[in-house]
């Protein structure tokens, strides 16, 4: 009786501690542009080397594609969410 008492007290913190997919099972875009029709806006990236978001914007010539900033290049305010994530945009002039 202990045993079933003890997992079922530990299975709801389990289920909280599981990791979720990145992008809600998206895929991580590789590159200066994210996947059109797919990426959305504050998805998690890659480019040049480091991790970034998709966000709206035209330095890399993506056209109606989000472009993948590097996190360095970001400046977010944990106060405004977008998709669930802090609200990320390129830093001006970044």
């Amino acid at each position: 009786m202990k045993f079933t008492l003890a997992i079922a007290t530990l299975f709801p913190l389990l289920a909280l501690a599981a990791p979720q997919p990145q992008n809600a099972g998206r895929p991580v875009p590789n590159g200066a542009c994210c996947v059109a029709n797919t990426s959305l806006k504050q998805d998690v990236c890659n480019v040049n080397g480091q991790t970034g978001r998709c966000v709206p914007d035209n330095i890399n010539n993506c056209g109606a594609q989000l472009t993948c900033i590097e996190d360095s290049r970001l400046t977010c305010d944990p106060n405004t969410l977008e998709r669930g994530r802090p609200l990320c945009r390129r830093t001006p002039g970044a």
